[in-house]
């Protein structure tokens, strides 16, 4: 059994939480870069070279790269031969989002009660997801979520003779609706299967997933590529302003579920989609 104090919790997520807003990560950094090359609208390549820019200047200065710091999302896969000591894991998470906020001068977001609406002044509590593994490991990865993108997914429950077409067309109809909203170029996570809140994680698991990477799944891979190119057609472009750069990436995750339903959840992301990742 390996013992870790939730302090290390703590000062890893406070890190975590500053890195993810003032430093894009490489894969969406090398996905910016590829779109401008490609992009065949004048503004919409200016757009993106100011996305670039903007990206370097908050890592330089370790500055929010927007100004909407998002709601934490933690993921932890903790190893089943791990014990923690000295407090309460949830408790100690929370505390690395107040002390990361705070320190890294980030925008707090969360309000206590959806309808009364007081602002907790320190972004707690957030949204955590734990997840039992093999092994004495703990991997933690922090994504701060803006609600300009979060504000434009979708949950719909297909029936199964819908089938593929029907998923594609549901996915397509979401990212056309969201247009300029969510500051395109988006990245797109799809969660298909499982239930009504299973697809929902899915599709905010995909979003964690690499820009470029590929499904291990063919019929999914071949899904994946195929939404990219109609979601790139629809012309929308970077900001909404037109172009052939509307999404950076499309990832789809999938589970079991049931015969006699086809749940689809589309999370939207802002080109930043901001996460940051440790193994302790």
């Amino acid at each position: 059994m390996r013992e870790i104090d939730v302090s290390q919790i703590t000062e890893a997520v406070k890190n975590m939480c500053i890195n993810a807003n003032c430093c894009l990560n490489s894969d969406v950094y090398s996905a910016l870069e590829n779109a401008r090359n490609c992009e065949k609208s004048e503004i919409g390549k200016n757009i993106l070279s100011q996305l670039i820019e903007n990206a370097d200047l908050a890592k330089d200065k370790m500055k929010p790269i927007c100004q909407d710091t998002g709601m934490a999302v933690i993921f932890m896969d903790i190893g089943q031969e791990v014990h923690f000591r000295g407090g309460s894991l949830t408790e100690a998470v929370n505390e690395g989002v107040r002390q990361g906020y705070k320190e890294g001068y980030l925008r707090k977001s969360v309000v206590e009660d959806p309808l009364i609406r007081v602002n907790t002044k320190d972004n707690t509590p957030a949204i955590i997801h734990y997840n039992i593994v093999e092994g004495d490991r703990v991997h933690i990865e922090v994504a701060p979520k803006g609600f300009g993108s979060e504000n434009m997914s979708k949950v719909y429950m297909l029936k199964p003779s819908d089938g593929i077409e029907g998923v594609k067309n549901a996915v397509i109809d979401c990212i056309e609706k969201a247009g300029p909203n969510p500051c395109p170029p988006m990245v797109v996570g799809v969660g298909i299967g499982g239930n009504f809140e299973m697809c929902t994680l899915l599709a905010k698991k995909a979003l964690l997933r690499p820009i470029g990477s590929k499904s291990p799944k063919k019929h999914i891979r071949e899904m994946e590529e195929e939404l990219l190119r109609r979601a790139n057609d629809l012309g929308i472009g970077p900001q909404g302003l037109g172009g052939n750069t509307t999404i950076l990436g499309l990832n789809i995750e999938t589970y079991a579920t049931h015969i006699a339903g086809l749940p689809l959840a589309v999370n939207i992301s802002c080109h930043v989609t901001r996460h940051s990742e440790c193994e302790l």
